[in-house]
């Protein structure tokens, strides 16, 4: 019934601070992260310390902590764990908020996602492994995972391919220079794989691949190109789709993330009354059925994010003091 109390569990909670506090205006706020000093932590109603994910005690850690708070959804904050999670929801383990684990699984390697985005016909930049035939130059030489936009290299022609693939430490891919503007679009989509809302973005300024400066915009293409997407993958949960709008081949999907994206405040501001993409979660949790309003949001809204911290006690507990008293948010003038 709506209103009624639920918790959610969110995982490798790390620095979300901005996730974590969004959820505890809605819900009761289990984190769980291995770092005792995630400062995302503090944010949440409950915290705890959790085994690495590659610790086979780690879904049985989250399976005790669903059990004990009666947690109805289970959210991951990190690319890290969205297959462990994929294969504890089929297993009836754990409810999940994630993709099928062959989607986890393809999501997390680039070049098996361009793959898969072919496969569903889904546009995605030409893009090949050290040693095949490039088709054109310039390219980017990419490692196949990890996020925070690492060890990215532009390459102009064979000799630089070669010589930046075998200076990644680490399997890397081929791809296109994409030559236009980057986009990202901030999704949610609900438990039947039904994309609830998709909202496009600019990419003002990024910082190591994490956007904190941009501006949500009204772009249809971008809209229909975003709900495509997660509707061709049946993804669960909230995913960020990454575009570039080639001046000579259009749209090229060049990364799919099924979590939420490090500029979390641009969906956020964007959400009409009552839609933001936690409030939605929460709602789902309690079993209420969404129904889909896509397109529906906020046009012309910008961010612009900035880092905090947190002073802890002896017993690592918050202080609640802060070394500037914040006059929040107000109009200059």
């Amino acid at each position: 019934m709506a209103g009624d109390p639920v918790a959610v569990l969110l995982t490798g909670v790390g620095k979300r601070y901005d996730i974590v506090s969004a959820f505890a205006q809605h819900a009761t706020v289990i984190a769980a992260d291995p770092n005792p000093l995630a400062p995302a932590q503090y944010a949440a109603h409950h915290r705890y310390a959790v085994p690495r994910i590659d610790d086979p005690g780690y879904v049985p850690a989250l399976r005790e902590l669903c059990e004990r708070h009666d947690v109805r959804a289970v959210v991951p904050l990190t690319d890290l764990d969205i297959e462990v999670l994929a294969t504890a929801r089929v297993d009836g383990e754990l409810p999940a908020l994630v993709p099928d684990p062959r989607v986890a699984r393809a999501t997390y390697d680039k070049y098996e996602a361009h793959l898969l985005l072919l496969e569903l016909g889904l546009p995605s930049p030409p893009t090949v492994l050290p040693g095949e035939e490039v088709e054109s130059y310039p390219v980017m030489v990419k490692p196949r995972q990890g996020s925070g936009a690492r060890s990215i290299h532009r390459a102009d022609d064979a000799p630089a391919v070669e010589f930046f693939a075998g200076y990644i430490d680490e399997p890397v891919m081929v791809q296109r220079f994409m030559d236009g503007p980057e986009f990202s679009i901030d999704t949610l989509s609900d438990l039947e794989r039904r994309c609830l809302n998709a909202i496009p973005r600019t990419m003002i300024e990024s910082r190591g691949g994490e956007s904190i400066k941009g501006t949500v915009i009204a772009d249809e293409e971008l809209i229909e190109l975003g709900r495509r997407v997660v509707e061709a993958l049946e993804v669960r949960g909230p995913c960020t789709v990454q575009v570039f709008r080639d001046r000579s081949i259009g749209l090229g999907i060049t990364d799919v993330n099924t979590r939420f994206g490090g500029a979390f405040p641009a969906p956020m501001y964007a959400a009409l009354e009552g839609r933001t993409y936690p409030e939605l979660i929460v709602r789902m949790a309690r079993g209420e059925r969404i129904e889909p309003h896509v397109g529906e949001f906020r046009a012309g809204v910008s961010f612009s994010r900035y880092y905090w911290q947190l002073e802890l006690d002896e017993q690592m507990l918050p202080t609640g003091r802060d070394i500037v008293e914040p006059p929040g948010p107000r109009r200059p003038g």
